[in-house]
């Protein structure tokens, strides 16, 4: 591989926006960053903007496959579309469903992560089973149960250490000593799908997790006399994180902004929640075991039409924030970069552009749209 120097109008740094300047690439990994033009080949983006690729760390599926198909071959393909997005890397995220089932698609992730030439595989993110009935969303009640921290050891060895987090409900008795149990493995636990009351979220929170699903949607809302979940979410502020759902059909804009001001952009994960439909036309399609009609925008259960996770892609999530005025084009990078990745804990490998790390980063026009994507270097897609 090649060393080069980037050229480019901005480059969104860890700690700051630089304006102008030359960022080195050498054998697929970032250098230094300066502002002395090097003695090497230029790769000239005048006009563009360089940022870390996106990280997607709640995603079900891409390109008419679903983590959930249990195939090594439908992981990998979720993988390379994805770069598509501008993500370079990402947490394959199951749904509710037979114990089995789970672990089948655990061991699939894992043997995906071994040849894998797509976006990343960072981790596997269990949304579920442990979850309750009222706010189930597109999870399929037949498979929800409390929370077993036995069942979660034997998922753990079927995904080969592979489980970077797993979300919960808050209201079972037995979830304290869960998070407990679940952060000595080192797995994030994330609060959702549940009609928890404030104190119980705030139990949860006091005994380790830090994660609030697809905060809004599928938790109890906030009420002036008893807060729920969004407000544990709000009231928790930058000792949590919340996952937002940024299409302009599962949380309004202003409603994104009150997490945003509430939390700090920097405890914000912008995540797609795609399902198996993104990258596709309109149509009939399922997840897990659930059909889907895909219309107008949204995914939606045929049966009784509540959202089924997104058709939403990266790119979109962080442009629309900016075009709605409630992020600037910094705070939209770093809430689908560097935020997703310390709440899952893997920004020691992803997330920032930091020398010696792969050199995975996305390439944007003034408006924020998606140029080019860059996986360890290469030029992987390009719009």
């Amino acid at each position: 591989m090649s060393t080069y120097a980037i050229k480019a109008d901005t480059f969104f740094l860890p700690t700051r926006v630089a304006h102008g300047g030359y960022l080195m690439v050498d054998d697929g990994v970032f250098g230094a960053y300066m502002t002395e033009e090097p003695s090497c080949e230029i790769v000239d983006y005048t006009g563009k903007q360089i940022a870390p690729g996106f990280v997607d760390t709640h995603i079900h599926g891409f390109d008419n496959c679903d983590v959930m198909d249990c195939k090594a071959d439908s992981v990998k393909t979720i993988a390379r579309g994805i770069l598509r997005n501008g993500v370079t890397s990402w947490l394959p995220t199951t749904l509710t469903a037979a114990t089995q089932q789970l672990t089948d698609a655990c061991a699939s992730v894992a043997e995906a992560a071994k040849d894998n030439d797509g976006a990343r595989i960072q981790g596997i993110f269990l949304e579920g089973p442990f979850f309750t009935e009222k706010h189930k969303g597109a999870q399929n009640p037949a498979y929800l149960s409390a929370p077993n921290i036995d069942t979660l050891r034997a998922w753990q060895e079927a995904a080969g250490g592979l489980i970077k987090k797993i979300a919960i409900a808050a209201e079972y008795p037995e979830s304290p000593a869960f998070i407990r149990d679940a952060r000595k493995m080192g797995v994030v636990v994330a609060l959702g799908h549940s009609d928890a009351g404030v104190q119980d979220a705030l139990a949860c929170l006091d005994a380790g997790a830090t994660v609030f699903v697809h905060t809004y949607n599928g938790m109890s809302p906030l009420h002036h006399r008893e807060p729920g979940m969004v407000g544990a979410a709000l009231y928790s502020g930058d000792k949590s994180y919340s996952e937002l759902i940024c299409d302009g059909h599962h949380v309004n804009p202003i409603a994104a902004a009150i997490v945003m001001n509430a939390k700090g952009h920097d405890h914000t994960a912008l995540i797609t929640d795609c399902m198996c439909a993104g990258g596709m036309p309109d149509g009939d399609y399922f997840l897990g075991e659930l059909p889907v009609v895909v219309a107008n925008g949204t995914a939606r259960l045929k049966d009784g039409g509540s959202l089924a996770g997104s058709i939403l892609n990266m790119k979109d999530a962080v442009k629309n924030v900016v075009d709605w005025g409630i992020a600037t084009p910094a705070q939209a990078v770093y809430m689908a970069t560097q935020a997703p990745a310390e709440a899952n804990e893997i920004a020691d490998v992803c997330g920032s552009i930091r020398a010696g790390r792969a050199a995975d980063f996305v390439v944007l026009g003034p408006d924020m749209t998606l140029a080019e994507t860059y996986l360890g270097g290469e030029s992987v897609y390009k719009a």
